[in-house]
């Protein structure tokens, strides 16, 4: 069979009336951008893209009050320059960033919303190990020409696409538009994402979990007694054994999860309670809760369903329960068991 680029895909989605024209250029000025962001990544310390940003004596600090890798501060910028100037977007919001970035009076502005993390999993750049993209469109509300933080505060299920990409041993893009999720590989060779996976479907069950094991002593009740169940293995009430997988880069862990199943957790503990949670809701749990619920598994809070949340800040945070839907669904029935005190 012949191989389906990208481009050819995007083409087949608008005459099926899944996308439109703008969108269908969006997702390719963001694979174009990405594959810039591959190219940055790949050459590692022979592009001097390792270690901090700013000085020695003046780290670069993000938003978040994270301190930035120079590969971050790239990966920002590059993102935000492809999307500048080619009328798809009214504005864009990054991780990396207070407020949202307004499209420049000089370019026309189109109808679209994109939210980015511009380089998921920085901590592991030193270190050669994968990291990726996170991204996420929605609508602008019609009338709005210059979008403020309200205007991107919509719940995950208007997202109109979302997708991440993997900078590892192959560059791979997965993406939704909430018909399926799709996986394409970076043909380096051709320069172009070709399609190699169609459909992803992740496995109801599964004998993997992905969880920092380092924060078990600050969980609540229902964690605890869930990945206890886990830990006991064959002798315990699950009656099996189950590995842990822990990357450190949520692009890492999810595409381990699109691959051959498991299940991700970042549930809330004493540490991070008062800010709730430790991943960002518009620019990691909603995209990813898409790509995941497109491919037959769930995402929560272990609480409630992720994408029906409604967001009240452009950086809010929030616990993350993904992956096959019969595991998120067992954890997030133990912490709605607690909350009705019957745990």
């Amino acid at each position: 069979m012949k191989p389906i680029s990208l481009i050819q895909f995007l083409i087949e989605e608008r005459r099926a009336g899944h996308i439109n024209a703008e969108l269908s250029l969006l997702i390719e000025v963001v694979a174009r951008a990405c594959k810039r962001i591959a190219v940055a990544t790949n050459k590692g310390a022979l592009g001097d893209v390792l270690g901090m940003a700013g000085s020695p004596d003046a780290q670069s600090i993000n938003v978040q009050g994270e301190a930035q890798k120079k590969l971050d501060v790239i990966s920002n910028e590059i993102l935000l320059e492809a999307n500048a100037w080619g009328g798809h977007l009214a504005a864009c919001a990054s991780e990396e960033m207070e407020d949202p970035q307004q499209i420049p009076d000089m370019y026309p502005k189109g109808n679209h919303l994109l939210m980015f993390d511009p380089l998921d999993g920085s901590s592991n750049i030193d270190v050669n190990i994968s990291v990726g993209t996170i991204f996420s469109v929605l609508r602008c509300p019609d009338g709005v020409t210059a979008p403020r933080v309200e205007h991107f505060l919509q719940p995950g299920t208007e997202q109109l696409a979302a997708g991440y990409v993997v900078y590892g041993p192959a560059t791979v893009l997965v993406l939704t538009f909430g018909h399926g999720t799709h996986e394409f590989t970076l043909d380096r060779e051709v320069g172009s994402f070709t399609l190699s996976r169609r459909n992803i479907r992740i496995p109801d069950e599964t004998t993997e979990f992905a969880i920092n094991m380092s924060n078990q002593r600050h969980w609540q009740a229902p964690m605890q007694r869930y990945i206890g169940e886990l830990l006991a293995g064959t002798t315990g009430p699950r009656g099996k054994d189950f590995n842990m997988r822990w990357v450190a880069s949520m692009v890492a862990d999810v595409h381990r999860i699109v691959t051959r199943g498991g299940v991700f957790y970042y549930p809330l503990d004493a540490k991070i309670e008062q800010q709730g949670g430790k991943l960002r809701i518009m620019y990691e749990a909603n995209p990813m809760a898409f790509i995941v619920e497109q491919a037959g598994g769930a995402a929560t809070t272990g609480r409630r369903r992720i994408m029906e949340l409604q967001p009240t800040g452009l950086h809010q945070r929030v616990p993350v329960f993904l992956g096959s839907k019969k595991e998120v669904e067992l954890a997030t029935h133990y912490h709605q068991e607690a909350d009705d005190g019957r745990l």
